[in-house]
């Protein structure tokens, strides 16, 4: 089976935490919106999929992945389906539900991180929301993203098999979100992460051992991983990075 993903081009957004796990995994798919024919074609045509009057059970918004008769909706969601499919999450119950679990924590941290620069909501453009996007920036590096960092340093240090992943001995989908979040963090505020990260040696190991597998590299090398940029989820706007 060859796996649709539906999700808006020119962003990696919150599409590209499943793209890392449908690479990693490496199983095909078919990554729709960017081989639609052009971005105004894709956007009508993920309109049309979000707004299907027979969708017998319709999805709020993108990213959205079709996997044979399921439509699969919500980035964690996504995940989960994956990582019970393709070796991506432990296969006890009570593993499954941690990995998800670390999943939400994740999405929770990715909102904060988009509030940044758009603390009054997407209805307007950043320009319009400079102001607070400062005041909201400044209090996110302060206090919001130390206990984020310190969160997941102390997940990957409670891990009893000493592997560097976040659960148990093999990589998960939540080691590939992690990779994405430093990687996003980086790139949005590299003065800030510069100066912050030796406090969370860990988490930075993790992302330079994910950085590392053969899929993750061969990917992010083949020109197919679109850039950040400053319509996504992670920009840099130098005036916020504190």
């Amino acid at each position: 089976m060859t796996y649709e993903l539906y999700y808006w081009p020119g962003i990696q957004g919150r599409g590209e935490f499943i793209r890392l796990a449908l690479e990693e995994a490496g199983v095909p798919y078919l990554d729709v919106a960017k081989d639609a024919g052009g971005e105004s074609a894709a956007v009508r045509k993920l309109q049309a999929l979000l707004e299907d009057a027979k969708t017998p059970h319709p999805a709020f918004a993108v990213p959205l992945l079709k996997a044979g008769d399921l439509l699969i909706s919500q980035t964690a969601n996504i995940l989960m389906f994956l990582g019970a499919h393709h070796g991506l999450a432990p296969a006890d119950e009570a593993g499954r539900l941690w990995t998800h679990q670390l999943q939400l924590t994740v999405a929770d941290w990715a909102v904060e991180i988009h509030d940044t620069h758009h603390p009054l909501g997407p209805t307007e453009y950043y320009q319009d929301q400079k102001t607070e996007a400062r005041k909201r920036a400044g209090l996110f590096l302060k206090h919001r993203l130390p206990k984020f960092m310190g969160y997941f340093e102390r997940v990957l240090e409670k891990n009893p098999s000493g592997s560097g992943f976040i659960i148990g001995p093999a990589l998960t989908y939540v080691d590939l979100s992690l990779f994405q979040m430093v990687a996003g963090l980086r790139y949005a505020f590299p003065r800030n992460q510069s100066r912050i990260e030796p406090k969370y040696p860990k988490v930075v190991a993790l992302h330079e051992r994910v950085l590392k597998r053969p899929h993750i590299a061969a990917y992010l090398a083949s020109g197919r991983r679109i850039p950040f940029n400053e319509d996504g989820l992670f920009r840099h706007y130098p005036e916020l990075d504190g």
